[in-house]
């Protein structure tokens, strides 16, 4: 079991956009840089969460990405299934089946194990990632910090007092 580059990197993008910003629109260069994410490959994530209905684009040099809907209504399972990458426990789990499940010992454990991270990823929301990334950076305050992540914590930290 392995999440994929582009779950792993559609959820830390979403996570600075929701973090960060609430009403005003973010270019992708922007989260990119921030992210440490390849500019055309976050392009290509947005597009797909834009057609999924979770993001909005505006156009224009104040132009980028908004979320479609409040961060507290897009959950994690919806997320991974518009960045087409399915959470998968092994070759018996995929929809063609497991050709041993009548006799593999296993396949009850993962199909359990596999129905747990479901309900998981369907429970937890956008919102619910955002504010623990708030308060990993509140807890940062006593460390020194890089200048410009310490610009991007004091963001954060206002937006959550808004």
């Amino acid at each position: 079991m392995r999440l994929s580059t582009t779950a792993r990197y559609g959820l830390r993008a979403l996570s600075d956009l929701c973090s960060y910003y609430h009403d005003e629109p973010v270019s992708v260069s922007d989260i990119a840089a921030r992210q440490d994410i390849p500019v055309n490959y976050l392009e290509q994530l947005f597009g797909k969460l834009r057609r999924s209905g979770i993001l909005e684009s505006v156009r224009g040099a104040q132009g980028g990405y908004l979320l479609a809907r409040p961060a507290g209504e897009i959950n994690i399972a919806e997320i991974l299934q518009a960045l087409g990458e399915p959470f998968i426990f092994g070759s018996c789990q995929t929809e063609k089946g497991c050709e041993n499940a009548v006799t593999c010992p296993t396949f009850n454990l993962w199909r359990k194990v596999k129905g747990s991270v479901d309900e998981i990823l369907k429970t937890t929301t956008l919102e619910d990632i955002a504010a623990e990334k708030i308060s990993l950076l509140e807890s940062l305050e006593k460390f020194d910090i890089d200048p410009e992540r310490e610009e991007v914590r004091e963001r954060a930290l206002k937006s959550k007092e808004v």
